[in-house]
């Protein structure tokens, strides 16, 4: 008896939530653990989907329709649905205005230990970093007021010559030239970072020749 009072009053707490007005606090996007967790019942979230109150972004993430569209609406998808990840390599260049590139994918850094995300959109490109290459120049940034992981520009340039099999020379030297050319440089950090990603002798070479053109 006492634990069916309980259930009922837990019932009652759950109606009484506003499902918009918990949408709201958390910046207006929600993955359904993260709803039904703070009180929200799955059966309410497809009837607002179906209203036209929420949108589904992408399985198992929900959007409020009435706020602001996001201006990097893939890099919040990947991060709301991957919150290990970090934005990294050709994606953080062009968050950067480092590159030409237009990137087909969002590039996701995660610890080794990471599982391959299930995503159906956006398309990812994940690179497992070691512990120290991953944990090091973590910045975040806000996107629409919804924080995003990203790497600073100095730890992705690094990264991006580690990677360089991965992503094409002609990728970082772009960036690496255009760096120097804005001349917002921080080259004591650009080396301390290389020195982590183990990439500081081949950096040095291209770094000179940069600065004597």
């Amino acid at each position: 008896m006492h634990t069916e009072t309980n259930k009922c009053r837990h019932f009652y707490h759950m109606k009484k939530k506003d499902p918009i007005s918990i949408f709201r606090k958390h910046k207006g996007i929600l993955r359904t653990a993260e709803a039904i967790k703070l009180g929200i019942h799955p059966v309410t979230l497809y009837k607002l989907r179906d209203e036209g109150i929420l949108e589904s972004l992408e399985r198992g993430v929900f959007r409020l329709a009435s706020m602001p569209d996001f201006s990097e609406p893939d890099l919040v998808l990947a991060a709301k649905r991957i919150p290990k990840g970090v934005i990294c390599l050709i994606s953080a260049l062009s968050y950067y205005n480092l590159t030409t590139q237009i990137p087909h994918f969002i590039y996701i850094a995660l610890p080794r230990t990471s599982r391959l995300p299930k995503l159906d959109y956006p398309p990812l490109r994940c690179f497992w970093y070691s512990k120290k290459a991953y944990e090091t120049g973590i910045e975040t940034i806000s996107i629409n007021g919804f924080p995003i992981k990203i790497y600073n520009i100095e730890k992705t340039l690094a990264d991006c010559l580690k990677f360089r099999q991965k992503i094409g020379m002609d990728v970082v030297l772009e960036a690496l030239k255009e760096y120097w050319r804005l001349g917002k440089t921080n080259i004591d950090a650009l080396y301390d970072y290389a020195k982590i990603c183990r990439i500081e002798k081949i950096l040095q070479p291209i770094m000179e020749t940069i600065v004597s053109q």
